[in-house]
């Protein structure tokens, strides 16, 4: 009888291990074939399948029977959203995360781009808002009359930096963190202040800063750059700003200006109208945001790109020296062929 009852507990013994080993398997051990962190996005429309299935697509797992197992003890609503997998995860810390919505922030960044179609492309790639319904918000009046600002200058709200967000945020909640970032920015370091010396208003700062933008490369130049237009605006004198023109023309892969583009009917031909343009002709950088801020006090009017084609410029004080700038540059454009 003592045999038999040792054998009894012994087998016992045997099951109840064998028992935690399979609970410890099926919920608490890694079943997940790879070496680095996937991300599963749950859209709206899915389902517990449809994630099921996406876990498997991503995450290479050996085995998610105690996700099976889970949901039918609990039932999983489905959360959309953007969910990090890591190598060594458990199935029950998976499943807990797609139950209670524990999503891992995107890494938004803001580029600098010329477009609102190419802002809302760069969007809907990153988030799960839809591209097309990006631009149409941004051309809307009303929309951006909500955020204080218009179709123009809308461009004007997006500081180009990287922000954490999470993937399935729609696009008011969107635009709402950006009027947030955009006022951080304007407190940060003095800039409102600065900009209240220039006689500017934000939007002004940053319409001016995305023609430094374009202008030049250089971030050492662009105070430079950002002097000699604010001389001009102070002076009344159009700004003559090329890559106003480009943008007036919608047109982006000229390479020289000619006369013949100067005479574009547009708001933004800043050859034809004295002032700065209705809104910003792309997304500046905060380096050429700053370098309107801190411009270097100078009397240069005038500037042409250098003969040298370092991206730099040469600066003018009078009509006369600008001339003999651009003549060097057009015979260095004609040289090498540059249409």
């Amino acid at each position: 009888m003592k045999v038999k009852k040792k054998a009894l507990l012994f087998s016992g013994a045997v099951v109840m291990l064998g028992a935690c080993l399979a609970v410890y398997g099926l919920f608490f051990s890694s079943c997940y074939r790879m070496d680095q962190t996937a991300y599963v996005y749950i859209d709206n429309d899915d389902t517990v399948d449809s994630v099921y299935t996406k876990i498997c697509q991503t995450a290479h797992p050996t085995c998610l029977w105690g996700y099976s197992i889970l949901n039918v003890v609990r039932p999983m609503t489905v959360h959309p959203g953007r969910y990090a997998i890591q190598p060594d995860e458990s199935v029950l810390k998976t499943y807990r995360k797609m139950a209670s919505g524990d999503q891992a922030p995107v890494n938004l960044t803001i580029p600098s781009v010329r477009t609102t179609a190419r802002l809302a492309g760069v969007l809907g790639r990153k988030l799960m808002i839809d591209s097309t319904a990006v631009y149409e918000a941004l051309c809307d009046s009303a929309f951006c009359a909500s955020l204080s600002y218009n179709p123009a200058t809308i461009m004007a709200l997006f500081i180009p930096n990287t922000y954490q967000v999470y993937w399935n945020i729609s696009l008011e909640d969107l635009m709402k963190r950006m009027q947030k970032e955009n006022e951080k920015f304007w407190q940060a370091e003095g800039r409102s202040e600065l900009a209240a010396q220039l006689g500017l208003t934000h939007n002004e700062v940053i319409t001016l800063a995305s023609i430094v933008e374009e202008e030049t490369a250089n971030n050492a130049e662009k105070p430079m750059v950002a002097g000699m237009y604010l001389n001009r605006l102070k002076q009344e004198m159009p700004l003559q700003a090329d890559p106003t023109v480009k943008f007036a023309l919608q047109d982006f892969s000229l390479r020289r200006i000619y006369h013949k583009h100067l005479t574009v009917e547009s708001p933004y031909n800043t050859y034809k109208n004295i002032g700065l343009p209705p809104g910003p002709i792309r997304i500046p950088s905060v380096a050429s945001i700053d370098a309107v801020l801190h411009r270097v006090d100078h009397d240069f009017l005038y500037m042409c790109a250098k003969e040298d084609f370092s991206g730099t410029h040469n600066f003018a004080r009078t009509y006369n020296e600008h001339l003999q700038n651009a003549r060097k540059y057009t015979e260095a454009l004609n040289q090498r062929n540059i249409k």
